[in-house]
């Protein structure tokens, strides 16, 4: 096979439109440290909001390169065969060889049919290793306490993160650190091995109004994960916030449920690899998306799932639960996501269209989700097998999605899908529920509404099946098709009846808007089991009147950008080591 001067120039087409990509990434994710010493919280959301966009206008400027300078869509598999080739031999020395092959795929697919998804022409598996890529600086430093101590050790770890704002007490803070860990190791600090050293990430984690630190302790055959917050004061010095020590707890650090982080990664690959001996359950897939690189994130997944299907024999079925209005919802039992498919008409009393409602799973994407809201991954002509479907679920989706499915040979391909970890439905919850789960699970649902009112987001349709239990207890909205901006709605009493007979109609007496909220009408479609609306009652009254709606209006329109703690109030050590007198902690 001659190789194909125009095959080499694509080739290089394609890697210089990565590099721009990644070159804007990691700008992006550098400045966030300005922006965090800065104390610019409005800067922090536009720029998340930003690099959500990046990947795919890079994508589409390298497409319409390639079809203007090489007409592309016209190539021969030959020519195309050999661009992969010539691809390949470019990503030999290259840092991010892994976000290369997917940026590879994207273009291709953009330009070539489906058909050519599974061959020879794009990076079906992954061609080029990433361990052991070389750094400059290295992913992480590493840290020797016994050589001048463990207090002097973490001293030094803080400040080598050189931020260009003064600490309130960083020896107040490093004291608090000190205390936690011994009080974590049961008090007594074990015989120091010859190995003894600590293991730090070289860029802090950014996110919302804190920066992370992250590492681990490694002494003889033991490794000691941990994070430490960094926070503004109200003065607007830096402080400690915490140490977070359990591995279980740094996993929900980056769940899904949360706004992703801003980090500066030469060599990304070295980052996730790092955190997978923290968090050795959590997948790359998600590890990769919550590093920003969302894409890859999605790469990685479909290939878990393919993988799983492989050594599964389970069928996809309709999700348990109520139907939904909007979106046709089946899940494979042996396999911790579900699958949602915008349907092509709705139920009665829904309004929109297919474009709304992805619309509004775009914007749960740029917002801060606050650990309320779940993520999505979303995939275009996604090819499952059809032996893999249950018969009454091909039935329902012929019927309700025929427009976003087709069937090619073996496979039902799905035009477009979203995918979200599983999660009991709360409705199905509460159903099952101890007395004792139920004030737990409400008092939780409850605190959600209330975050995400801070977080500028209403809900909408807050019926008990529109959120979810994760498998920590933690309740998490994820029906998204009804979510508007708080700022966007009218919180309104329901005003009195001219004459009392008006009330007994069964028709509004009051003119209604499209974006008027009666919130005492809560109570009638979530409160009708005695049991639920006892727990409700005694955290949640003040949900049911326009006062506490329009309080969080306020809040927000006044610039105030509050702070959600991804840990529990009570191991702040502002609550474990409440200084006297100290009032410029929030």
């Amino acid at each position: 096979m001659d190789l194909s001067p125009t095959a080499q120039r694509i080739a290089v087409a394609l890697i210089e439109g990565f590099n721009k990509h990644y070159r804007l990434f990691r700008e992006t994710s550098r400045q966030a440290k300005t922006r965090f010493e800065a104390g610019d919280w409005s800067a922090v959301h536009r720029a998340v909001k930003d690099r959500i966009r990046f990947y795919d206008d890079r994508v589409r400027e390298c497409v319409d390169r390639l079809r203007d300078e090489f007409h592309a869509h016209t190539l021969d598999d030959d020519t195309w065969q050999q661009v992969k080739l010539f691809y390949i031999g470019l990503l030999l020395n290259h840092k991010q060889p892994e976000l290369a092959e997917t940026f590879f795929n994207s273009v291709c697919c953009r330009i070539l049919h489906r058909t050519y998804f599974n061959n020879d022409f794009i990076f079906y598996r992954a061609a080029i290793a990433t361990e052991n890529i070389e750094s400059t600086p290295p992913a992480y430093s590493s840290y020797y306490p016994g050589e001048e101590g463990l207090a002097a050790t973490l001293l030094r770890i803080v400040q080598d993160f050189d931020w260009q704002r003064p600490f309130a007490d960083l020896a107040r803070d490093i004291g608090y650190v000190y205390r936690s860990v011994l009080d974590h190791l049961g008090g007594v600090w074990p015989q120091r091995e010859a190995n003894c050293q600590i293991q730090v990430l070289y860029s802090a984690f950014y996110r919302n109004k804190g920066a992370y630190i992250i590492g681990k302790a490694i002494n003889g055959n033991g490794e000691y994960p941990f994070a430490i917050p960094v926070l503004h004061t109200l003065e607007g010095k830096l402080y400690l916030d915490t140490v977070l020590l359990d591995p279980w707890r740094i996993s929900i650090l980056f769940s899904l449920s949360r706004a992703y982080f801003m980090v500066d990664m030469e060599v990304p690959s070295g980052y996730v690899q790092f955190l997978r001996t923290i968090m050795p359950h959590k997948p790359k897939s998600e590890i990769y998306t919550m590093l920003g690189l969302g894409k890859q994130g999605k790469v990685l997944f479909f290939r878990d799932l393919l993988a799983h299907l492989r050594h599964s024999e389970d069928k996809f079925v309709v999700a348990p639960g109520i139907r939904g209005l909007v979106m046709l919802v089946f899940t494979l039992p042996s396999f911790p996501y579900v699958f949602k498919i915008i349907k092509d008409r709705f139920g009665p009393n829904k309004e929109g269209d297919r474009a709304s409602v992805a619309a509004k799973y775009l914007l749960v994407k740029q917002v801060d989700r606050v650990g309320r809201m779940a993520d999505t991954l979303e995939f275009s002509f996604a090819a499952l097998p059809r032996h893999r479907f249950a018969p009454d679920l091909l039935e329902e989706l012929r019927r309700q999605v025929p427009s976003m499915l087709e069937e090619e040979g073996g496979d039902v391909v799905i035009e477009h899908l979203y995918i979200e970890r599983r999660m009991v439905p709360l409705n199905l919850y509460l159903d099952q529920a101890t007395p004792e789960q139920i004030d737990q699970a409400v008092q939780d649902y409850g605190n959600a509404i209330r975050e995400l009112a801070i977080a500028n987001i209403f809900p909408g349709d807050m019926l008990w099946k529109n959120f979810g239990v994760t498998r920590y207890n933690r309740v998490v909205f994820y029906d998204y098709d009804e979510i508007e901006y708080m700022t966007d709605m009218n919180f309104r009493a329901i005003p009195e009846a001219p004459y009392p007979e008006m009330e007994l109609s069964g028709e509004p007496w009051y003119s209604v808007g499209r974006h008027d909220v009666f919130p005492e009408e809560f109570a009638t479609f979530l409160l009708g089991d005695p049991r639920v609306r006892a727990a409700f009652m005694k955290y949640h009254p003040d949900l049911l009147t326009p006062e506490f709606w329009r309080r969080a209006q306020a809040t927000i329109r006044g610039g105030q950008v509050q702070d959600f703690f991804p840990y529990p109030e009570a191991l702040r050590f502002c609550r474990r080591f409440p200084p006297a007198g100290d009032s410029a902690l929030p």
